[in-house]
């Protein structure tokens, strides 16, 4: 069954899990927007979804573009979670994911480093 919990309190554990990232790596993003959405409407099931154009993968004609986005889906975590504790940590693992994938880290390193 899933977790029942308001989307203000999502929320703020979007924002605490935010805090978690290091102070180097949180000055180093650039032009992004992290934002709580219900679903993801084609693929109802995905935790996160990053879109745009990864640090590494910019070059200096970068420049006059919406920013990136980072997609956190509230409906697929709280399906996913059993309790407040298991949604805090799904927050958290799936921030740090897509975080990683602005930073151009990619599916594969990232199941190397064990955030798969």
């Amino acid at each position: 069954m899933p977790v029942e919990m308001s989307r203000q309190r999502f929320e703020e554990l979007v924002a605490e899990a935010l805090d978690l990232i290091p102070p180097e790596f949180a000055a180093a993003m650039s032009n992004v927007v992290v934002l709580v959405e219900d679903r993801h409407p084609e693929e109802p099931s995905l935790l996160g979804l990053y879109t745009g154009i990864a640090l590494t993968s910019r070059t200096s004609d970068y420049g006059g573009v919406l920013p990136d986005r980072i997609s956190i889906y509230r409906e697929a975590i709280l399906d996913v979670c059993h309790d407040e504790d298991d949604v805090v940590d799904e927050v958290a693992i799936t921030v740090v994911h897509e975080i990683a994938h602005h930073f151009g880290i990619d599916d594969d390193r990232l199941h190397e480093l064990g955030w798969g």
